[in-house]
Formats: C-alpha cells, sequence, structure tokens
C-alpha cells in the first residue's frame, strides 16, 4: 500500500463536504462548551444536582420531538425497550460525568474524557462493522496529542487533586463507556432514518430515569435549593443548548459517525477557556492555541480517508420509506 493510496487528496466538491462537516463539529463542540459551562453556573449558585440538570434537557427534548412524533403519527421503527436502554445508558453518563468533578481534578476529567474516542472507534467496529483506516487512526491519534495538550496547560495552572482522584477517575472511565455507547446507538437510530423517534424517545426515558436518579440522590439538594432569578435563566439555558446539541448531533452521526462526532467534541474544553476569556477576562496558556490547532488538523486527517465507512454505510441501515407507516392510514384522506 502506497502513501498516495492512503492520504488520498479530495475533489474541491468532497473537500468542501469535509469542511461543512468540521465546521458543523465545531459548532456542535462549541454548544457542548456551553452546556458545561451553564452546568458549572448552576454548581456555583448551589445548585449541585446533575441529574435536575439533566432532567430539563430531556424534558426539552421530549416536547419538540415527541409532538411533532405525536402529530405525524408514526409507528416506531425501533421496539420501545432498546430506546429505553439507550436512555439509562445516556442518563447515566451524564450523571457519572457531572459527578466525577466532586472526587478527581479537572485535569484528569479532561484527560480520561479522551477515552471516549477509543471506545467509539471499539464499539462502532463491533456493533456496526465499521471499518477504519490508518489514515482515520492517525488523526484520532493526533486529536489525543491535541488533547494532551491542554492537560498539560491545565497542570502548569494547577488543578487540584479532588478529594478521592482514584474514585474519580474511576467514574469518569465508566461515563466515557456511557457516552460512547450513547453515541453509536444513537448513530445506529440516525442510519436507520428515525432521528426524530429515536431522540423523541430518548428524551421520554431520558425523563423517567432522571426523576428516579432525582428522588434517589437530589430529593435533600432540591428541597434546601432557592430558586433565583440567575438560577432559573442557568437552567434555562442549559434546556436550550441541550436541545441545540441534541438537534444537531444527528447530522454528525449519519454523515461522519460516532467516532468523528467525539473527535470533534474534543475542542469543548478548548472553548470553554475562550467562553470564559470574554466572560471573566482571564489569561490564557498559549499551549490551548496549539491544542486547538493540532485538534483541527487531526480532524482533518480523519475525514479525509479513501472511502469514508460512516457514509458507506448508510444504505444498509436504510429503511424505505414505505415502510414508515401511519397508524390508522385507513382513516386518514
Amino acid at each position: 500500500m502506497t502513501s498516495d493510496t492512503i492520504f488520498r487528496w479530495p475533489q474541491r466538491s468532497e473537500l468542501s463536504n469535509v469542511v461543512s462537516l468540521l465546521l458543523l463539529g465545531q459548532l456542535v463542540s462549541f454548544i457542548l462548551a456551553l452546556m458545561n459551562f451553564t452546568s458549572s453556573l448552576s454548581a456555583n449558585l448551589g445548585a449541585n444536582s446533575p441529574a435536575t440538570l439533566g432532567l430539563f434537557g430531556y424534558l426539552a427534548l421530549t416536547v419538540v420531538n415527541g409532538s411533532i412524533l405525536l402529530y405525524q403519527r408514526h409507528e416506531l421503527i425501533i421496539p420501545w425497550y432498546w430506546y429505553a436502554l439507550l436512555a439509562f445508558i445516556d442518563v447515566q453518563g451524564n450523571y457519572l460525568f457531572n459527578s466525577a468533578f466532586y472526587f478527581t481534578s479537572i485535569t484528569s476529567v479532561a484527560l480520561l474524557d479522551c477515552w471516549t474516542v477509543a471506545w467509539a472507534i471499539l464499539f462502532t467496529w463491533k456493533f456496526l462493522g465499521t471499518k477504519y483506516s490508518l489514515q482515520q487512526l492517525l488523526g484520532a491519534a493526533i486529536c489525543g496529542l491535541g488533547l494532551c495538550l491542554v492537560v498539560l496547560s491545565d497542570a502548569g495552572v494547577g488543578g487540584g487533586g479532588g478529594s478521592n482522584p482514584l474514585l474519580g477517575d474511576i467514574i469518569v472511565t465508566g461515563a466515557t463507556i456511557c457516552y460512547a455507547l450513547s453515541n453509536v446507538g444513537q448513530e445506529f437510530c440516525v442510519k436507520k432514518n428515525c432521528r426524530l423517534e429515536a431522540y423523541a424517545m430518548l428524551g421520554l426515558f431520558g425523563m423517567l430515569f432522571s426523576v428516579i436518579e432525582i428522588v434517589i440522590f437530589e430529593r435533600k439538594n432540591l428541597e434546601a435549593l432557592t430558586w433565583s432569578p440567575e438560577l432559573i435563566l442557568v437552567f434555562a439555558g442549559y434546556m436550550v443548548t441541550f436541545l441545540l446539541f441534541c438537534t444537531l448531533t444527528p447530522l454528525i452521526l449519519k454523515e461522519g459517525g460516532a467516532t468523528l462526532f467525539n473527535l470533534s467534541l474534543l475542542t469543548a474544553d478548548m472553548w470553554v477557556v475562550l467562553i470564559r476569556i470574554f466572560i471573566y477576562q482571564q489569561q490564557v496558556e498559549w499551549l490551548y492555541y496549539v491544542s486547538f490547532s493540532v485538534v483541527g488538523v487531526g480532524l482533518f486527517i480523519y475525514s479525509k480517508t479513501e472511502e469514508n465507512p460512516n457514509l458507506s454505510q448508510e444504505s444498509e441501515y436504510e429503511i424505505p420509506s414505505p415502510q414508515y407507516l401511519l397508524i390508522h392510514e385507513e382513516g386518514i384522506d
């Protein structure tokens, strides 16, 4: 295999598609940074309740997607219990990730979060049959290097060891597995042409599991919480960003797959830094700019594969529109 075979530069139209996909990935990454920022603001305001935040996000997802799904009156393409399992995994990922900050440092969380990419590669290969080229693996490795530069910069300013670093690291690792499984499941649903159904059911069951966790873990915190106007605005901001995040995510999953999606999200930590610069006028280490550029190069190399396996699988998962049946179709003119 020659180097020209591995690194085939795309034509102009193909290059435009790659650039558009990368820009969309950074938009989603920026929205994720806003989500994380609002989540940290809620904690600063005394609302240490990650499950409650998630409940509001899943509520927005259910209202928007569920309303459209009910209006169209479509039968479910995928059985409901698979959506329940997907929602359970997604809720646990969010809860574990937010809980890890109480035990370990931000630096450790950022470094271990990189494992989501490795899990996504493994799970898409195992469950979806995705094949990765040497170029894509190299691009993923370069993205990981870029994240390491961010961690190195954080270590320079100090991140705090946390009360129980080992437990926190284990929790983050569990969260990355849940995130990767959730993203792979969402990719499967999106490529099966049931995006609306998937996110409506994800929101519905996500609400259910969030309520259960609130009753078990956060009931006392909520009873002691004072709902100030600032806190209400923060929760509203989280709802909006959560909805935008879940609305744009399927576009990347369909065209690029779960691995490219998670690689794009590696820059979320850098976007958070830029947000803090503009809001709090904080200084930023020069390594952040270098790491952002390195991740960008890695994403571009990953996306310029000779034959994108994620795109080639679209027809395999696609379900013809005649199978997307209406309930009581006979009664509709």
